[in-house]
């Protein structure tokens, strides 16, 4: 299994806060509506079929379902997937949620998606290129897969492990390994090893000012990652 039992219990046992805005997710809550409008820039959601790898309490899965999309949420955390399937029946929102990972699911649905995405994830699974090569199998032909996680350089170390956990208390501490965070030039060697064109990298960028997310080019802390399967 492509998940850590650490990492598995570690948001599992914070799932009853997922929810929180003002909670340990608040970071979550506040990028969304930013990375649900990077994504709606590159691909029409409405009526389409959706995956969520990594969906954890559903934060994303439910704005994409209330922007039309057909969504099926995954993740290995069980609590995390009660707690979005309960929000989700308290929001009148229908989101398929599953406990199963992408490579399980890709034997399933090859090819059967229109858009996968899998934000603030790989940075927390031993083989992020499986995930990878998963979410490029799902994907139908024309269809979009969206990624988003951490850099791995000093600025990185810097800004999202002794700024945002330690200095600014943004997440707790813990949260991140900065082994595991992912250089660029990573993320499209292994989209292109599973048969995905590389499309457009944006950073995101912390404005410390008024705490707020924005796009930007800098993409030497937080990215985001579009790339499509060729037709």
């Amino acid at each position: 299994m492509n998940a850590e039992a650490a990492e598995l219990k570690k948001f599992g046992d914070a799932a009853h806060r997922w929810w929180d805005s003002s909670g340990e997710f608040k970071p979550l809550h506040d990028i969304n509506p930013v990375r649900l409008a990077w994504m709606r820039g590159h691909a029409s959601l409405s009526g389409q079929r959706v995956l969520d790898i990594g969906c954890g309490g559903g934060i994303l899965s439910e704005s994409m379902a209330m922007a039309g999309a057909l969504v099926t949420g995954i993740d290995l955390a069980e609590k995390a997937l009660k707690v979005a399937g309960l929000h989700a029946l308290q929001s009148g929102l229908s989101v398929d949620y599953r406990l199963i990972s992408a490579e399980q699911l890709a034997s399933e649905l090859k090819g059967a998606l229109d858009v996968v995405c899998c934000m603030e994830m790989l940075e927390h699974v031993p083989n992020p290129a499986s995930v990878v090569q998963a979410a490029a199998t799902l994907v139908r032909p024309g269809g979009w897969v969206f990624f988003s996680t951490i850099n791995r350089n000093a600025k990185a170390f810097v800004m999202a492990i002794l700024g945002a956990e330690y200095l600014l208390h943004l997440l707790p501490r813990g949260t991140h390994s900065y082994a595991k965070f992912i250089r660029p030039s990573e993320l499209a060697s292994w989209a292109r090893n599973s048969g995905l064109e590389p499309v457009e990298f944006k950073g995101l960028e912390f404005n410390l000012l008024d705490r707020t997310f924005r796009l930007g080019t800098d993409v030497d802390v937080n990215y985001f990652f579009a790339c499509r399967r060729p037709i």
